[in-house]
């Protein structure tokens, strides 16, 4: 990113000017985040950063720290920034942290457009295809699906159709980074200073997208391993802008992820609305009479996979949510006994000296 841009070249909007008012503060956003470390941009440029201490003792839970994309307010130092706050977050792409603990990971925030770069090639995974696009709907952001790597693919219509048929109403971009088709179509979400991020697995070609649309070979990029899959090139999230236009986040790409909300309803729009027409109303659509979604599936209107596919991220997604409440009441518990561990103020009047 160049040093300087004003803070609308940095997606600043005007319905955020009442949130400076009557701070001292500056606003900056975060560009890149390298676990607590941070480079945050403004219009003095660009300058590392670290939370300051009293934000540390405020913040209710990890979600609250800052991460690429958060608009904030800093105090400017010598060598390096304070972050004092993170302005509200108009949208937030999120995904449950590893294993068993029940946390948020906020992976980037204040994006307006999700742009799901799969490839065309044989990595192409619906039901990878699918979590992406839930986790993609549920954060606010506008999804698209890029569907990268057309020219290895002269007979991608099967494909595309696949594809579209678990899209939903999420607009299908098919492209080639490495030959240029189809970026200015992607180019086009970048319009009146947007931010746009890159979701994908490792090898689907975000980073190739990022530099044709930057116009330089500013990321590294890698060939696919002779499996066909991806190999990681992004590290770390970051936020680029593209002069005249707007600003790309790109992300590495994700082993895993795990659910931590989700809207599957507008995911699986299709199942939903077959769902209405079932003969009862708390149809599981294991078989009952009159089951809209198995006749769908039994007609070939509806693939069987898709259904299995619901299913899971409907089970992750409810066992998520039971953990998030074991854990909340765990935290409450805690509380409570650090409280009740605090001495006592005494009682009655002081003692004379």
């Amino acid at each position: 990113m160049p040093l300087t841009f004003s803070l609308i070249e940095l997606g600043w909007t005007p319905d955020r000017d009442g949130q400076l008012e009557g701070s001292e503060l500056l606003p900056a956003r975060v560009a890149i985040q390298e676990r607590e470390a941070y480079v945050i941009a403004g219009e003095a440029g660009e300058t590392p950063a670290q939370v300051a201490g009293r934000f540390r003792l405020d913040a209710a839970s990890p979600a609250g720290y800052p991460v690429v994309g958060d608009w904030v307010l800093v105090r400017p130092g010598d060598l390096s920034a304070t972050i004092h706050r993170v302005l509200p977050r108009k949208t937030r792409i999120s995904r449950k942290v590893a294993w068993e603990r029940a946390e948020e990971q906020v992976l980037a925030a204040n994006v307006d457009v999700v742009l799901v770069v799969s490839s065309l090639n044989a990595d192409l995974n619906l039901r990878r295809l699918e979590r992406y696009l839930a986790v993609a709907r549920e954060s606010g952001a506008l999804p698209v699906v890029v569907l990268n790597k057309a020219d290895l693919r002269p007979d991608r219509e099967a494909l595309v159709a696949a594809v579209a048929a678990v899209a939903g109403d999420a607009r299908i971009l098919v492209a080639s980074a490495r030959e240029g088709d189809g970026i200015d179509e992607i180019a086009a979400y970048l319009d009146g200073h947007r931010t746009v991020a890159l979701l994908g697995s490792s090898g689907v070609g975000k980073s190739t997208i990022t530099n044709r649309l930057l116009g330089d070979e500013r990321l590294a990029t890698a060939e696919l391993r002779d499996d066909g899959r991806g190999r990681h090139t992004t590290t770390r999230r970051q936020l680029i802008v593209v002069p005249g236009r707007g600003l790309v986040l790109d992300t590495p790409g994700m082993r895993e992820l795990q659910l931590w909300d989700a809207d599957l309803e507008g995911a699986f729009a299709d199942l939903t609305a077959l769902a209405l027409d079932c003969r009862f109303r708390d149809c599981s659509h294991a078989g009952e009479p009159g089951c809209a979604v198995g006749g769908a599936i039994a007609g070939g209107a509806l693939a069987a996979e898709r259904l299995a596919s619901y299913r899971k991220l409907e089970r992750e997604l409810a066992s998520t949510l039971v953990r998030q409440d074991k854990h909340a009441m765990s935290e409450e518990r805690k509380k409570w006994r650090v409280l009740n561990r605090r001495p006592k103020k005494p009682s009655g009047p002081a003692p004379t000296p």
